[in-house]
């Protein structure tokens, strides 16, 4: 293994005390994998942290500017070289990225965790985002998406002339940490949703479903909300309008899901949007099936029927449907859902996968452009 190699990363990702989940995992995990290979990290964040594992990264932030513009500056300030330089969270195919490449020989490498909105993007930002494609993506040695869906969204996205750089590393999780169910509840079972509450998470159509139930499980029925955000006065709002107090409770956020999960039957997350969910992940990994709809990659990891259920994004009766019938135990799932998880989207495989992009060419994935993305991480 090559010694003495310096990575920085870049993480438009605050650091929340309150808010400790799957990413965080993968940067403590990532930065102990290179260490014990001979890589330096330094890492760039909007802000430092001292909970958890934090104190052993050297972290650098600047609450001024933007983690590119700080990025830059520091740069400029040091006379440090880096063999790779890796993005997450970070606007893509911008001019950021020809003027890191210019004055650095690193291998560029690009992490894309966006969702896309259901209807796809509006024809100008569409346009605007090929001609950042044409123009930029050439500064990109390696775009990876953190599903299949991402990949050929980052595609479509900025142009097939990436096509040949774009590979897929599924996220995954630290299943250790996760709680599992040993048993469910086959009638009347118990309902949780975790998410950022915002309207693009779809918990305004959930409240609609549970308007529409029978009267007898809507009289009975209970579903805990985890997390917080800007859209939750909204739904509080919206559940008192429609007299369902006895059927949402509002927890707030948790840096203790992984043990919380397992107290429920099912997960709900009626989303419109989504890349890859980590949550779903960490509650199949508890033995709880998900509700989900039919956006992003949560059909990788979703078996219909099989691990949970699938519905289309805004289709409220279709979910009003699925609610009653689990809850009647009309539908049930009698399959460990944890045992696929643990094959398939573990932490570790996952840090592995994105330590491997450092060891390999800068563009060693040359394939034909009529070919597609596929579940081997590279495009087929």
């Amino acid at each position: 293994m090559t010694k003495n190699k310096k990575i920085a990363v870049l993480c438009n990702y605050e650091l929340l005390p309150e808010r400790v989940g799957g990413m965080d995992y993968f940067f403590w995990q990532f930065d102990k994998k290179c260490k014990e290979n001979g890589f330096e990290v330094d890492w760039f964040f909007p802000n430092t942290a001292t909970h958890v594992n934090y104190p052993d990264l050297n972290i650098h932030s600047d609450a001024t500017v933007n983690v590119e513009t700080h990025f830059l500056n520091f740069c400029k300030q040091n006379e440090i070289v880096y063999s790779h330089i890796i993005t997450h969270f970070l606007e893509l195919c911008t001019p950021f990225f020809k003027t890191i490449k210019q004055w650095s020989k690193a291998v560029i490498i690009a992490v894309d965790h966006n969702p896309r909105p259901l209807n796809g993007y509006p024809v100008e930002k569409k346009i605007k985002k090929k001609i950042k494609g044409l123009l930029y993506s050439r500064y990109i040695d390696t775009f990876v998406g953190v599903s299949d869906y991402t990949a050929k969204e980052l595609v479509k996205d900025f142009g097939s002339q990436i096509r040949n750089k774009t590979r897929v590393i599924h996220n995954g999780i630290l299943l250790q940490d996760v709680l599992e169910r040993k048993s469910r509840n086959e009638t009347k079972p118990s309902f949780l949703t975790a998410s950022h509450l915002r309207e693009s998470k779809g918990i305004q159509d959930l409240i609609q479903a549970v308007f529409l139930l029978p009267k007898a499980i809507k009289e009975e029925i209970v579903i805990d909300i985890y997390g917080d955000g800007p859209y939750r006065k909204s739904l509080e709002d919206q559940v008192r309008s429609l007299s369902l107090e006895n059927c949402f409770h509002f927890r707030g956020s948790s840096s203790h899901l992984k043990s919380i999960y397992c107290k429920y039957d099912y997960m709900l997350q009626p989303t419109h949007m989504e890349c890859f969910s980590l949550s779903i992940l960490e509650s199949l990994a508890a033995n709880v099936p998900v509700v989900t709809t039919n956006v992003g990659g949560n059909e990788e990891a979703i078996m219909n029927n099989g691990n949970g259920y699938i519905f289309k994004a805004k289709d409220i009766p279709a979910l009003t449907t699925i609610l009653a019938e689990i809850y009647l135990g009309i539908k049930k799932i009698d399959l460990n859902t944890r045992i696929d998880i643990e094959k398939r989207f573990s932490l570790a495989k996952m840090v592995e996968q994105h330590f491997l992009i450092l060891t390999e060419n800068p563009n060693p994935f040359r394939v034909l452009n009529s070919e597609r993305v596929d579940n081997n991480n590279k495009i087929k």
